[in-house]
């Protein structure tokens, strides 16, 4: 994956993480989601159903949870102190863990967001920052537990 290649180069310890998508999926979802009834969950299409595609961003892009859109949530993650971090997706379980995230960017993650859903957290779920397909329409997202 070019991501992980691009941030290996700029010598950013980054480890993949084979099968961990599904499970952080879930975490985030606890986490930033776990507000929402079941109902809600299906009005803003968090989840795949009846052929349409389910985004967990959908909770910031429907209104559903305060956070920061585009520069300013870029500004908010380049300003936030990193330390370990997860990346991970909307679809596949592949996911890594950058060990000192302390000189990651916003500007680090664009080479994949147009093709991408990519979800960044701390180890501890305290933040996240979301680059959709739809940077520049939809996103980028940061918000704070």
């Amino acid at each position: 994956m070019e991501l992980f290649h691009q941030l290996a180069r700029r010598n950013i310890k980054i480890r993949k993480q084979s099968g961990f998508g599904a499970q952080w999926r879930q975490q985030w979802e606890k986490v930033f989601a776990g507000h929402l009834t079941v109902e809600e969950k299906q009005h803003i299409h968090l989840h795949n159903r009846n052929g349409v595609n389910g985004y967990l961003w959908h909770v910031f892009s429907y209104g559903m949870r305060g956070c920061f859109t585009g520069e300013e949530a870029e500004m908010a993650f380049d300003q936030e102190e990193k330390t370990c971090c997860y990346l991970f997706f909307q679809h596949g379980d592949d996911a890594f863990t950058v060990e000192d995230a302390s000189g990651l960017k916003a500007a680090d993650l664009a080479a994949e967001n147009d093709k991408i859903d990519l979800y960044v957290v701390d180890s501890e779920f305290n933040w996240t920052f979301v680059m959709t397909h739809e940077s520049g329409w939809l996103g980028p997202y940061f918000s704070r537990r």
